[in-house]
């Protein structure tokens, strides 16, 4: 049987397909690029010009270098789960999909760590070394289907990453794809501390701006000797908050501290891991506490003191392992079992100081009331990292609009009380405005001249990230003639 061949006249589309190996290794028709218009952030859409998918670093680095030379914008793609719109082709761009480099490349256990291709699962890599008595510990919700290389970008968290830190803490060394075509690395040997800049901080967490990571060199850690879960129901929203504060103040320092309020949990339990939670409870946690055996029990018995000391209506310790996975199953499906109670949602994603847990989440309340919205939250209580999901429906006129400035308002209450705009889900162009509720003029040109450093043409992911081009200008260009 002949291989397909190219039925396009476009050059561009021609000289790619012929990089990645011909058709089968690239997209251009536009029904089947209609899947490649948004992430996991549905709000925007555009189509992208193509996706090619290259199997190796040195196709990376070809399909790069000709964009480059063609002026023709690009961007990195790993599942597309990402809810800050980071892959969104909002220019046109010629999307590079890495699912096709998903390989497990070596694993060392003498010095913890593993290297991984930027399509690797992030939870197939805890599947792959389980049994050693090794796990990888940043743990997004969407760990069962987002890419590593997708972490990376987004310097994602997850639920364990109150004791252990978000992606950056748990990254060795990175091969990177320069927007010129050239390829780097950074970290060699596994060794993150080396002398000068911390090029591997500011790789992670860029949003796929400075370069496209091709290869990664992660921390693992050895298993836990012992793991116990406890869920604790509230009456009211401040006593749950408050039992958060409580228990970091009694000097324990869980893996997870999780919250969720009545409106999550009406659609959780309406989705595909209900556990029974009582229908009129105003909050929800769910506490976590890992490390040695023998010391798990007595921190158990201190959180029940906590959560008795602050009204909580009940609480217990889960009974066996199996209860304990259904309590977390029904969590890690939070956001999606939104679906089940809204036609469509707007996830947020700010941080504050834990203290002001109960102010901030009444001035949601008072947001949910003026735009009449409903808006759940489901967040990282012990870290202060909120999720506001703005509940609307996008057939009504107008509420597409009206979530979109609630979901702002969150974001203006978190900063307002010392907070920030994203915590894990990244800026995109999502928060690119509410970037200046956190940063002045001067300090988004500092970003963005570092991006100009590495992305001189802004070829590469253009417009995410920073606000768009305003006051900024003016400014740079009165510090350039002054």
């Amino acid at each position: 049987m002949a291989p397909k061949k190219i039925k396009t006249n476009d050059k561009h589309i021609i000289n790619l397909a012929a990089i990645v190996g011909g058709v089968k290794s690239i997209l251009y028709h536009q029904e089947d690029l209609l899947a490649y218009d948004c992430d996991g952030f549905t709000i925007h859409k555009h189509l992208p010009k193509a996706v090619v998918f290259p199997e190796n670093t040195l196709e990376v680095s070809e399909i790069v270098k000709y964009c480059t030379v063609n002026g023709l914008p690009f961007l990195a793609r790993g599942a597309g789960t990402g809810l800050s719109g980071g892959a969104i082709p909002v220019n046109g761009e010629v999307i590079i999909s890495m699912v096709r480099m998903k390989r497990l490349l070596s694993v060392d256990l003498e010095n913890r760590r593993a290297i991984v291709e930027p399509g690797f699962v992030n939870l197939k890599l805890t599947n792959s070394i389980s049994d050693k008595g090794y796990y990888y510990a940043p743990d997004p919700s969407s760990q069962y289907c987002c890419t590593i290389g997708g972490n990376v970008a987004e310097n994602a968290g997850g639920a364990h990453c109150l004791k252990y830190g978000v992606t950056t803490n748990h990254i060795l060394g990175l091969e990177v794809v320069l927007p010129n075509g050239e390829i780097i690395e950074i970290g060699k040997n596994g060794i993150a501390d080396e002398p000068g800049y911390d090029l591997l901080g500011l790789i992670t967490g860029s949003e796929g701006t400075l370069g496209i990571v091709t290869k990664i060199t992660v921390r693992i850690l050895k298993s836990p000797e012992g793991k116990q879960t406890v869920l604790a129901y509230f009456d009211k929203v401040e006593d749950g908050s408050q039992a958060v504060s409580d228990i970091i103040s009694a000097g324990i320092v869980p893996a997870a501290l999780e919250m969720m309020d009545k409106i999550a949990i009406e659609g959780v339990e309406a989705a595909a891991f209900p556990v029974g939670h009582p229908k009129d409870i105003e909050a929800v946690l769910l506490i976590e506490v890992d490390g040695i055996a023998a010391g798990i029990e007595e921190q158990i018995n201190q959180i029940l003191d906590v959560c008795k000391n602050r009204n909580v209506r009940d609480v217990r310790a889960a009974k066996d392992e199996e209860e304990r996975g259904k309590w977390w199953a029904n969590r890690k499906t939070g956001f999606g079992a939104m679906g089940t109670i809204s036609p469509d949602y707007l996830v947020q994603d700010g941080v504050i100081p834990r203290s002001k847990l109960p102010d901030v989440l009444r001035k949601i309340n008072q947001i949910s009331e003026e735009s009449g919205l409903r808006i759940a939250n489901i967040f990282h209580a012990g870290d202060g990292n909120l999720h506001p999901l703005v509940l609307f429906d996008a057939k009504k006129p107008g509420e597409i609009e009206t979530a979109i400035l609630a979901g702002s308002a969150c974001l203006k209450a978190c900063a307002d009380v010392g907070g920030t705009i994203t915590g894990e889900h990244g800026v995109g162009i999502e928060k690119r405005e509410e970037m200046r509720f956190v940063f002045s003029d001067e300090e988004i040109i500092a970003q963005t001249n570092i991006r100009e450093i590495f992305n001189p043409h802004n070829l590469l992911n253009a417009g995410k990230l920073f606000p768009a081009p305003g006051r900024c200008v003016e400014i740079k260009q009165e510090m350039e003639t002054s």
